[in-house]
């Protein structure tokens, strides 16, 4: 008889064959029953406690699921959906994981019963995903950006299932302000970078509804100097990354003085130098000066002197923000300044008191392309929420500037999308029929699970929903997310953007595919040994060392 030979280490876990695809389904079901509850307007929030104490209330998607810890290799690669799924597109975190775990439970009967081979089911998974793209395309309508108050309307239907839906109409205006703001159309292209150029501001106190859109810069700072100007109209601003100090040495500085003179001499070379430095700036009669860096004293009375206002250790983003607000460039040396690099698109800069902490404003810019949203709020726990849910409505209206297609929502998209891929499942011959329809019914999981967070009678919703799109020309019906019933999403007014949806089938269907071709997982556990008598472990590369030693020729 063969002795059998060990390969693994012994120390490893593996699974393999039908037991690691049924584990990474069950894993990628568990992971979207967590975030279920949290679809729709009528969703359940969830309380986390992260690490350091703190306490997180949300039903964003990604929130939820980035603060939990999974050990499932699967259930991993479900959370990286939602975080891929909100850096892609910023909304639909929760749908694409309910649809990736639907896809993965559809493919469970043909696994356990060893039906089909999870190739031929892959197969007709991408088959599916290039029917379903097109379907969309076919039930999607264009949308004019210049209209307002469809845009606005757009926005509802993404806050409607939010926090803050009760604040919809502010933060709808909220988000397409800011969004329009950093809006940037050039060579038929439309550059809109809300994460770098639209920040969110948030200061505990007053009310949510004193929130809003500042077609400018603000920062957390004040003057250097309490004498410098608070209060400048039409202001030419200088941007700098460089210091307003004498030059300090990286480490430690050793200076031989000759005679009782050379350190007065040293201290004379420091002022002259901050002093050339004031000089070259006030030879282009700036009114006000930000630099990352600091400003020393001596620089302070200098600047004071010329009726010019300092503002020190701005943050790089911030710099940015305000050469794009303000038309301005930042430079890097005092002797390099040219004209043309002086800001002179502001309007105003004023610095306000907002609590106990000064906040300096560069705003009424003429073209300003960069914005701060000021939220207002009782509590920082609700300021981080209204955060997260803006975000959101944000990159919603980012989205539909981008591409102006629109589908309707509740549901009635998917359910569209099932009824027509079911129809299309008919035309197919062979082993691919079976998981091309079981994937098309799982579709239907998005207006089940509305149905079921808003406490309706699911079986009965359902059946008439599938009544109803079985007639042509009923594809914009879906759930209402409030009542539970069916209506006509044309009618309520509930649009969700043509981008999100396309995105949400693509990442989950791919996903599906991915760990449906899993068929081994192997953990392997590195035993360490230590050394007795409290000896040093070796190096692998030592470990590796065979004969020999450093010192050989």
């Amino acid at each position: 008889m063969q002795t059998p030979v060990v390969v693994m280490n012994a120390n490893s876990q593996r699974e393999q064959g039908r037991k690691a695809q049924l584990g990474n389904v069950l894993a990628a079901k568990t992971v979207a029953d967590i975030i279920r509850t949290t679809l729709g307007p009528r969703s359940m929030l969830k309380m986390l406690l992260d690490p350091i104490g703190g306490v997180v209330v949300t039903n964003d998607g990604n929130a939820i699921l980035r603060e939990i810890d999974v050990t499932h290799p699967a259930a991993k690669s479900m959370i990286e959906l939602s975080r891929t799924q909100d850096e892609e597109v910023g909304d639909g975190t929760t749908s694409v994981v309910v649809l990736a775990g639907e896809m993965m439970h559809a493919a469970s009967p043909f696994l356990e019963r060893n039906y089909l081979h999870p190739t031929d089911i892959v197969a007709a998974y991408f088959r599916l995903l290039e029917d379903a793209i097109s379907i969309a395309k076919s039930i999607s309508i264009d949308v004019d950006l210049s209209v307002r108050s469809r845009m606005t309307s757009i926005i509802q239907s993404c806050i409607g299932t939010k926090f803050v839906s009760r604040w919809s109409d502010l933060m709808c205006q909220l988000a397409l302000d800011a969004v329009m703001c950093v809006t940037v159309a050039s060579d038929n292209r439309k550059d809109i970078d809300i994460k770098r150029y639209a920040k969110v501001e948030k200061i505990p106190g007053d009310a949510l509804e004193d929130s809003r859109v500042i077609p400018g810069v603000m920062l957390n700072k004040d003057v250097t100097h309490p004498k410098m100007r608070r209060y400048i109209e039409n202001p030419r601003i200088l941007l700098l990354d460089s210091p307003l100090e004498y030059k300090k040495g990286e480490s430690s500085t050793q200076v031989d003085l000759a005679a009782d003179t050379d350190f007065q001499t040293l201290l004379q070379m420091e002022e002259d130098a901050v002093e050339q430095m004031c000089k070259e700036i006030i030879a282009f009669r700036p009114d006000v000066v930000f630099t990352e860096k600091g400003v020393s004293d001596l620089a302070q009375h200098f600047l004071w002197k010329a009726n010019i206002t300092a503002i020190r250790r701005v943050r790089k983003s911030d710099n940015n923000r305000i050469a794009r607000a303000c038309g301005a460039t930042i430079c890097s040396r005092t002797d390099e300044i040219q004209d043309r690099d002086i800001g002179t698109g502001c309007g105003l800069f004023k610095i306000e008191k907002i609590g106990d902490e000064y906040f300096t404003f560069v705003t009424e810019c003429r073209n300003p392309k960069a914005c701060t949203i000021l939220l207002r709020g009782p509590a920082k726990d609700l300021l981080n929420e209204v955060e997260r849910n803006l975000q959101d409505a944000m990159n919603v209206a980012r989205n539909v500037v981008w591409e102006p297609r629109l589908v309707p929502g509740g549901g009635a998209f998917e359910m569209a999308l099932s009824t027509g891929l079911a129809e299309k499942a008919k035309t197919i011959q062979g082993v691919m029929k079976w998981p091309y329809e079981a994937a098309a019914s799982a579709f239907e999981v998005i207006p089940r699970t509305l149905a079921q967070n808003c406490g309706a009678q699911v079986v009965r919703v359902m059946t008439a929903l599938r009544a109803r799109h079985a007639t042509p020309g009923n594809s914009t019906w879906g759930v209402n997310g409030l009542t539970g019933e069916l209506a006509d999403m044309n009618t309520l007014g509930i649009w969700d953007p043509y981008a999100v949806k396309v995105q949400t089938i693509r990442t989950a269907v791919e996903a599906a595919c991915l760990l449906l071709r899993i068929d081994g997982i192997v953990s392997g556990v590195k035993k360490h040994k230590q050394g007795g008598g409290g000896a040093p472990q070796a190096s692998p590369e030592e470990q590796d060392e065979t004969f020999g030693d450093a010192r050989d020729g």
